[in-house]
């Protein structure tokens, strides 16, 4: 089957956090368009069991493969590290994780071999970081810490509140204390209140963003397989918007975060999928 490479590329999240992944497709190959699916209705994932995920994940792969997208980013660390495999085994479209490219270059990164990985509580009780991780590099030692607050800190906008920065300072205690000299940011969400952490972790914790190298993985993989958008079919509307709920609520935050305006936001019923 010919992929049309000036096709859009598909990106799904359980909510709002993949639009950070979304962010960093639009600055780093800005002749993409992208067609994002928000799962509002359904959020959180991380609470979520294996089978609903990959349910989930299948009924939104399907949706966008009728929006005749040419890749798919699973823009989302839960679905990414349970529903990953059982997607791509039905699809003759490249599709790739957030955990992966995190986990790579954070095995690059650490110089104590003590790695930290913060996200939900499916995310990292999965053990999908560690398992990569020790792939890579046997000696790495991973630390993980379920931060479920932050989400909702994160959706309620207070980026910079006293309020994150106490949450943080109690979550993060135990990776400092543990001497991690890198941290993974594992939950798409996270990069939003990135500042915070690092303020919290010091100078020298090297924090990894998944969402930025997950980008910069797309570019390579969209190159190699020759699917890099030649950039002449312009549209108006180069970046579409879906949502299985609470569509007005998701545009306005989704304003607050992207160097581009969205315009309109469509609510879709998933379930049909």
């Amino acid at each position: 089957m010919k992929i049309d490479r000036d096709a859009p590329i598909g990106v799904f999240d359980s909510g709002v956090g993949g639009l950070t992944v979304a962010r960093e497709i639009m600055r780093n190959l800005p002749s993409e368009k992208i067609v994002y699916f928000g799962d509002t209705a359904r959020v959180p994932y991380g609470s979520k069991s294996k089978d609903t995920i990959i349910r989930y994940s299948r009924q939104i792969v399907r949706f966008l493969q009728e929006q005749q997208v040419k890749a798919i980013v699973i823009a989302c660390n839960t679905a990414s590290a349970f529903a990953l495999d059982a997607v791509k085994e039905n699809l003759d479209i490249p599709v790739i994780g957030v955990i992966e490219p995190g986990a790579v270059v954070a095995a690059a990164e650490t110089k104590n071999k003590r790695v930290g990985v913060i996200g939900t509580i499916g995310t990292v009780g999965s053990g999908i970081h560690e398992d990569f991780l020790c792939r890579i590099d046997p000696e790495i030692t991973v630390i993980g810490k379920a931060c479920p607050l932050f989400v909702p800190l994160v959706e309620e906008g207070w980026l910079h509140d006293p309020v994150t920065f106490e949450v943080a300072r109690r979550y993060l205690r135990e990776l400092k204390e543990r001497e991690i000299d890198t941290l993974i940011l594992g939950c798409t969400h996270y990069p939003l209140i990135r500042s915070t952490i690092g303020e919290v972790m010091g100078e020298g914790v090297r924090l990894v963003n998944p969402a930025y190298e997950t980008a910069l993985e797309l570019k390579r993989l969209l190159r190699d397989k020759d699917l890099l958008s030649t950039g002449k079919e312009q549209e108006e509307f180069p970046y579409r918007f879906y949502v299985s709920d609470l569509a007005e609520k998701f545009k306005d935050f989704a304003n607050s975060i992207l160097p581009y305006d969205v315009e309109m936001t469509q609510k879709i019923d998933i379930e049909k999928y």
